[in-house]
């Protein structure tokens, strides 16, 4: 398999905090790499060393196969682009003028903005200033500034924080887009886990500082365990039940439960019945994505 990123026991220390330790991960190419894991668990500073806005204090990383401590570094890194913190538009430009911008700040030719425009979902905005886009909009002009290069790899940080629901179904959009019609490899660091997994095809868990799993969609699929979903009118007595019958289970809300033990339906409901407590629904799903990484480092905590 060809990766177009690969860490070996990547390391940053400020001080006595370890930020990130002997960190491991692989970036198939083709992919959208979701980094998963709980607020100062290491995504952000894993960003910031990968596109050389901080080094690391020991390890390496290599970009398209080449180390960072060859020279030729800086030339590869002119394949990737970054959504590393909100971009900085001119407010009184419009997207089209904001690109133009770009393009002359790095100098490149700007026979491209067009079809950039078009590929975020911008072409139809004309005039209007970016100071007037919804917060959706300037993300995808974000986006569309890292893509000005012409990257073979796109490293974006939290791209739908804060947005409204159909900004994150149109960032989603061009997400998409880029991935599948023109073949850019994405890294993605988000605590929207149910949104994550509406886009990654590979995922990468990590937990204080390193990696503890990587895995496909997949196989991400295979591993997650089904469960039936309960819905009944005391929870109490359906606890007390399960218990008895000591299945696994977890107390969701004040009707509802899920089952993670296979039961059988009617010895459950008829015991559920001689408690006055009866079953509203059942259902048979696979944990989300969250669920399998909570279960996978343990806890509750914020991811």
């Amino acid at each position: 398999m060809e990766y177009i990123l690969q860490t070996q026991q990547l390391s940053k220390q400020y001080g006595k905090f370890h930020a990130l330790t002997n960190l491991t991960l692989n970036v198939p190419k083709g992919a959208i790499y979701g980094m998963v894991g709980r607020n100062g668990a290491g995504k952000t500073t894993l960003i910031r060393i990968i596109t050389g806005l901080n080094n690391p204090t020991s390890g390496e990383y290599s970009l398209f196969g080449v180390k960072n401590s060859d020279k030729k570094l800086l030339e590869v890194k002119r394949k990737t682009g970054a959504v590393v913190e909100t971009p900085s538009l001119h407010p009184d430009m419009s997207a089209r003028d904001n690109l133009i911008q770009q393009t002359k700040a790095l100098g490149i030719s700007n026979d491209k903005i067009d079809e950039l425009l078009k590929l975020v979902g911008l072409a139809n905005t004309g005039k209007k200033k970016a100071k007037d886009f919804s917060l959706g909009m300037r993300q995808r002009l974000g986006i569309a500034f890292s893509l000005v290069g012409d990257p073979e790899f796109l490293i974006l940080d939290e791209p739908i924080n804060g947005l409204d629901p159909q900004g994150i179904i149109e960032v989603r959009e061009t997400i998409l887009r880029l991935n599948q019609e023109k073949g850019i490899t994405i890294l993605i660091s988000s605590h929207i886990l149910d949104e994550l997994a509406r886009l990654a095809t590979h995922y990468g868990f990590i937990e204080q500082g390193h990696v503890i799993k990587e895995m496909s969609a997949e196989e991400l699929e295979k591993a997650s365990r089904r469960y039936v979903r309960i819905n009944v009118n005391d929870t109490a007595a359906l606890a007390e039940v399960l218990n008895g019958m000591g299945a696994e289970f977890n107390i969701t809300s004040e009707n509802e439960a899920e089952i993670y033990t296979p039961v059988q339906v009617t010895p459950l409901v008829l015991a559920l019945n001689e408690k006055n407590c009866f079953v509203n629904s059942m259902s048979e799903n696979h944990e989300s994505l969250e669920s399998y990484f909570m279960n996978l480092v343990g806890g509750a905590q914020n991811v």
